[in-house]
This record gives C-alpha cells, structure tokens and sequence, in this order.
C-alpha cells in the first residue's frame, strides 16, 4: 500500500447541502482525498448531524455564507483545491460572489462542480424538486411499475446517489483528469434529471429495438417474465429469480424439478401461468430454505435481504462489505484497490465541530485559520 486511498493528494471544497452533493464528497473521502466539509455550526433540517454516514471521513469546518468571513473562507479554500462541489440551486453561490467566475478566476484549475436537480438552465431550473420528482421527469419512475399498479420508487438510490452523487463524482474526476493534463479547471453541471435518464440508456435501447414493446411490467426484466421475478416464501421472506439466460434458466428448472417442456422460457403468452406456478412452488419453502438450496448453484436466485439482514450475509461477512465505524453499520468504501486501499472512514462528525486543525491541516497559517472564526458561533 502506498497510501490511504487512489484519491490521496486530491483537495475538494464541499459546500454543505444534502442528498447527492454529500454522496459524492464521500466517496472521494472514502478513496482518500482531502476533503473539508463547510457548514453552518447550527444547520437544521433534512440530513444535518453526526447521524448521517453522508458526512463520514471529513471534518465539518463552521462557514456562514451570509457572512464576509464565510465567503471568504471559500474562495481561499478554493485556491488550492483541485475540486469544489455545491448543491445549491441555480444562481445562489453567484449571488454569494462564488460563482464560477469568480472562483475560477481564483484557481484556474479548479473543477467547480454544480449537482442540482433540473441542471443550471432549462423551464424547471429553478423548481424545487426531490428524488422522486427527478426520476419522474427524466422517464424512470414511470417504468417501475406493475400493470395496474401506481409506479413505486426505489428509495433515493436513482436520482439523489446513483444518477445524482455518482455522477458529479464521476464528472468531477473527469474534470481532473483534463485539468490536470491542460491547466484549465471547468463546471461540471451534474443534474439528477440528466444523470437518471442516462441510466436508462439500456432501456432505450430495448425499446428502439422493439424488445420493450408492452406496457410497464410486461417486459423481459420489468417484472413480465416469470423467470425474472421475486416470489414469496413460506415464512413472509422472499427470493429473487433472475434466470435470464438459458443455462440458467435450465438450472433452476432443474432444482424445482420442472419438466422444461411444460415450462417453455419465451413463450410470452404463458407468462402469467407460469408466474402463477412459480409462484406457488416458491410459497412453500422459506427463504432460507431456497438459498440453501439455490444460492451457490449456477440458477441466478438468491433469497432477499433487508437493510438489516445483508450485513450479516457470509458473502458480505467475509468480504467486510459493510464496516463498524464507531458503533454504527454502514457500507464500506467502494470499489477495491489492488495497490492503494482506501483506510477505515472516520464516522462524521457535528456541524462545525472542527477546531481549526482541517484549515491548518490545508495549508492556512494558525493566524489565517483563525481570521475565519471557525471555533466560536458564527456572526450574524
């Protein structure tokens, strides 16, 4: 190992705000870059607090925006920063004198990376929205649902983390890399519509190519198929069938001691039957029974997990795929390095309450860390 982390050495500014914006400041944490989180010492509302594994593997430096002080503080950090990311809507940190421009102007370098919900232009830039908004407009939550049934949103995981906060991260890291072989830092505008829509690039394509021609939950992978499916157990649980291919789908044939004559895989027409018949075998074991039987067998099943029985899969177990970071259970730092492993995260920490060290530990002189008020309330 020759260092904590693929991103050791790399410097981002993180405005605070939530959802996506933190998401993505934390995997560059988590992947060893200096990170230094700014916020109001005395922040409410959504996702504020040492609670949030959001804000793990950073200190949390106290930073008014309405004050001279805080926006100071920014652009100073913003010097030496290889990256900047904020969530603000369209417009505000412009209204702050941190804008693009002026921090560019600043640090040539610098990759200023904007994570919104709509973009910075367009009719609904300036429309407050949430995940389930995001994934609305940009065609995904439409395709999550069954016939007859209202579409069902998976959580935040598509437009807040996956269309959202990996997306900045990944746009962000492309900036660097430019930046890094040119001098010239750029926006990077980040927005969940647009990140969300590109996750569905796979779909569009299924149904450009007529693979995708009935209503939601008729398809192939959408719920349609019965060989693509979960079904119920016997004690309240349930499995996941995802037999796609035909190998696969003739192994699970076969440990349901199915004839696949009376089970033809493609014939689309008899999907609900066979759903139905699936369905019934399935009812009358429990999960654990069919993962004893099914999930070291090449027939793609597994038994389902909850956010609290997945951590103490074997699997998951012997692969330290969620981490103890002080007393609390939380996913690991993703992916896996052969050379430079990322260390263990630090838990987060309460709004504000670093002591100066993270502005030292910068590069700012005791005197300059102290000019920014950091250890007392901030003014009003």
């Amino acid at each position: 190992m020759t260092g904590a982390g693929p991103l050791c050495g790399v410097k981002v500014v993180e405005l605070g705000a939530i959802g996506p914006a933190p998401f993505a400041a934390m995997l560059f944490a988590d992947l060893g870059a200096q990170v230094i989180r700014l916020e109001r010492r005395d922040g409410t509302g959504v996702g504020v607090g040492a609670w949030n594994h959001l804000h793990r593997g950073r200190p949390s430096v106290a930073c008014d925006l309405g004050t001279a002080a805080g926006r100071e503080l920014v652009a100073r950090l913003a010097e030496t920063a290889d990256i900047l990311v904020e969530g603000f809507r369209p417009g505000v940190m412009e209204r702050f004198g941190l804008g693009p421009d002026e921090l560019l102007a600043r640090n040539p370098a610098l990759v200023y990376t904007r994570v919104t919900g709509y973009g910075q232009d367009g009719p609904l830039a300036q429309v407050p929205g949430h995940d389930i908004n995001y994934i609305s407009v940009a065609g995904a939550l439409g395709a999550l649902r069954r016939p007859g049934e209202r579409p069902l949103f998976p959580l935040s995981l598509l437009g807040d983390f996956g269309g959202g906060g990996m997306l900045a991260a990944f746009g962000a890291l492309a900036g660097l890399v430019q930046a890094r072989g040119s001098g010239a830092g750029q926006v990077v505008d980040a927005a969940m519509v647009d990140g969300t829509a590109l996750l569905t690039t796979a779909f569009h394509a299924l149904r450009n190519a007529g693979d995708w021609a009935g209503e939601p939950g008729t398809n192939t992978i959408d719920g349609g198929a019965h060989f693509y499916e979960v079904y119920a157990t016997s004690d309240g649980g349930h499995v996941a069938v995802g037999a796609l291919e035909p190998q696969f789908y003739a192994e699970l044939l076969r440990l349901l001691e199915l004839d696949p004559d009376e089970v033809p895989q493609w014939d689309r027409a008899r999907w609900p039957e066979l759903k139905d018949r699936l369905a019934g075998i399935f009812g009358t074991r429990t999960a654990a029974e069919w993962a004893a039987l099914f999930e070291h067998e090449q027939a793609c099943v597994t038994a389902v997990y909850g956010l609290g029985t997945a951590p103490g899969h074997p699997h998951n177990r012997e692969r330290a795929t969620f981490l103890d970071i002080a007393g609390a259970l939380q996913p690991a730092p993703a992916p896996r390095f052969s050379r430079t492993p990322p260390g263990h995260p630090a838990p987060a920490p309460e709004p504000g309450s670093d002591d100066g060290t993270a502005l030292t530990d910068w590069g700012l002189s005791v005197t300059e860390a102290a000019m920014f008020d950091t250890t007392t309330p901030v003014d009003r």
